[in-house]
């Protein structure tokens, strides 16, 4: 989902779907910061303006690359909001742990550091999916007497993200088979669920 949308003809699929990979190859091969607008624009077989008619620039692309695929699939419905948080999770790992995610995550905060109105664009434009998901999640939840009340939601993903990010990206740490659903646990014990 691109955070830029242009009047006139529609998107070619094909090539949105070019320059992604694109960028996820170069990063993984040449780490972030050599991964320019042209590098990829060229890998991809495409001008640079048909990045710019998607992406703001390279931080916006190279999120969207990496780190979305989460927001791609079902929603989990184990059954429990234990079991729900604990699948969200253990994707959220999966999706930190890649090689391109590992490459790009010390440059893209750096960014995303230096620009607000990047992390304001990201939180409104690519985080809005993972919101919903969650937002899902917690309704079933209600739904099943496991909550009562409100959750903060945004609060909930950034403590999950948060948390594997430091784990995986900064710490360096495995990924165990117990990480998703000790976080779940965390998470879930944290807002009260019964």
């Amino acid at each position: 989902m691109s955070t830029q949308t242009t009047a006139g003809r529609p998107r070619d699929e094909r090539t949105h779907r070019a320059i992604l990979d694109a960028t996820e190859g170069l990063v993984i091969e040449s780490g972030y910061a050599a991964a320019s607008v042209t590098a990829i624009a060229s890998r991809a077989g495409v001008g640079k303006d048909a990045i710019y008619r998607r992406w703001s620039g390279k931080p916006e692309l190279v999120y969207e690359a990496l780190f979305t695929t989460v927001d791609t699939g079902p929603v989990p419905d184990t059954g429990t909001l234990g079991g729900d948080v604990t699948a969200l999770t253990a994707a959220l790992i999966a999706e930190f742990s890649t090689p391109a995610a590992v490459a790009a995550l010390p440059g893209l905060l750096a960014d995303f550091a230096a620009d607000p109105q990047l992390r304001s664009r990201v939180r409104t434009a690519f985080l809005a999916p993972a919101k919903a998901r969650m937002v899902e999640v917690f309704d079933r939840a209600r739904g099943r007497g496991e909550l009562d009340g409100e959750v903060d939601v945004e609060l909930v993903l950034d403590t999950l993200a948060g948390a594997v990010f430091f784990h995986l990206g900064l710490l360096g740490e495995p990924v165990t088979e117990t990480l998703a659903d000790q976080l779940g646990r965390i998470v879930t014990t944290g807002i009260g669920a019964r």
